[in-house]
């Protein structure tokens, strides 16, 4: 049994569906699970609608849910046909559409959208797209079910980025998706979504998808995790950024999720977690080119000093300092309890006897953190800055791999540096507008085959 999650692009339109019905055919005897995101490009369709519909603007709101309506019928169409399964599926998706316009409406009375609106708003992306892929599947010969993704995916009521409930998720999905597959049916579920236990609609923040089918991956004891993008797999950095940027063809877990945790856009940073906790290999390939060989990700890949380069901008530096800190038990422990209150995640910290550096990329809440911080001792914010990661499992074993990173940034300013407690990511916080520059260096640093 295998779980098989199709990203946006891998679903785009009909061509790109048609094949993603050849990739799951062509793993049928593996018992897959199929987990889609929405159509390329729908769900910030879909939050730019209730941005416009709570600002006042209906009229472009409205014109936005008829371009949705538009590019999802002519998908059914063109993958369905006109028989009665086609019209079955066409009046589906105009119900959803018909939502989402009564949806607007409201929003534009109220005048603001609440997390719990733009759940309802955001989770129709998938509601739509799974449908419409079931249908695909089924006129290529695949028996393919739809499961209403929010039976199985459990979260708590946290709107906007839900949290999962791994135990209510796991007997869900023995109950309700495994069945499907011992019966040699293909189960297809909406990733990016959820439900509280009381069945209010949740989703798991952006990128979501890939979290989902780790999730179910886990639940059910899946014997691997497919994910299936518009890259060929996970690289020795961003090619976008990155000159020569190489296929890995097998990388470990815990560097996998440093990687996507700075920077690297083939994986959500939580994918690797329910995954590791299991053992469950996570494959990553191509849908545009499914012969190719793609990338693994397994706890027994060969150690080396450095795997990848990895790197971000839009990242915050938040400073206190305080005398208080000096001797003082639990003063560090005050500083990140101010951090969880407001929700907001900490990447990177470096301290010394009477100061904290930290680094966040979500400013969301900033504003209420630096008043509560302000408690503590002096704060200072500096904005504009980024990271570049490092990663390799044995480079706290590998001095001059370090001395090498270091020399590779020259005379650029580093604002905070710290390698973390595992010894496998040197982080460097310079200025955003260093990033992908010294992402080149660094690449060409380590990989010189790759630069030539």
């Amino acid at each position: 049994m295998i779980v098989a999650k199709f990203g946006g692009t891998s679903v785009g339109d009909a061509a790109a569906i048609r094949r993603t019905a050849g990739i799951i055919r062509a793993r049928l005897p593996q018992q897959p699970i199929v987990v889609v995101s929405a159509l390329a490009g729908t769900t910030n369709a879909l939050l730019a609608a209730a941005e416009q519909a709570s600002s006042g603007n209906l009229v472009a709101a409205i014109a936005g849910v008829q371009q949705l309506r538009e590019r999802h019928l002519a998908a059914v169409q063109e993958l369905a046909g006109s028989g009665p399964e086609s019209q079955e599926l066409a009046a589906t998706v105009s119900a959803f559409l018909d939502e989402l316009a009564h949806l607007v409406e409201a929003l534009s009375v109220l005048g603001h959208a609440t997390p719990r609106s733009l759940d309802a708003i955001a989770s129709l992306g998938e509601q739509l797209s799974a449908p419409i892929v079931t249908a695909a599947f089924r006129r290529e010969g695949i028996d393919a079910v739809l499961v209403d993704a929010r039976r199985v995916m459990v979260t708590d009521d946290d709107h906007g980025r839900a949290k999962p409930l791994p135990e209510r998720i796991a007997d869900a999905a023995r109950d309700l998706v495994v069945p499907l597959v011992l019966a040699n049916r293909v189960p297809v579920l909406g990733g990016y979504i959820g439900a509280t236990v009381t069945g209010v609609t949740t989703t798991l923040g952006r990128g979501g998808s890939d979290y989902s089918a780790s999730l179910i991956g886990a639940g059910v004891e899946a014997t691997a995790i497919e994910i299936w993008t518009d890259v060929d797999g996970m690289l020795t950095a961003d090619p976008r950024v990155v000159r020569g940027a190489r296929l890995i063809d097998h990388i470990r877990f815990d560097e996998a999720a440093e990687l996507a945790s700075f920077g690297a856009k083939v994986l959500h940073p939580n994918t690797i977690t329910p995954a590791v906790a299991r053992g469950i290999p996570v494959l990553v390939f191509n849908s545009m080119r499914s012969e190719g060989s793609g990338t693994r990700i397994t706890a027994d890949a060969p150690r080396v000093a450095v795997r990848a380069i990895a790197g971000k901008g839009n990242t915050v530096i938040v400073k206190v300092r305080s005398p208080r800190m000096l001797g003082t038990p639990g003063f560090l422990q005050q500083i990140f309890e101010v951090f969880a209150r407001h929700k907001t995640s900490v990447d990177v910290v470096t301290t010394s006897e009477v100061s904290v550096s930290l680094t966040v990329d979500d400013d969301q809440y900033l504003e209420a953190v630096v008043a509560e911080l302000r408690q503590c001792g002096d704060v200072g914010v500096e904005r504009s800055r980024g990271i570049l990661a490092v990663v390799g499992a044995s480079l706290a074993a590998n001095p001059s791999a370090m001395a090498t990173a270091i020399a590779a940034v020259g005379d650029v300013h580093l604002h905070m540096v710290s390698l973390d407690s595992t010894g496998i990511n040197l982080t460097m916080v310079v200025d955003a507008d260093a990033v992908k520059p010294l992402m080149q260096r660094l690449h060409d640093a380590f990989f010189p085959e790759a630069a030539a």
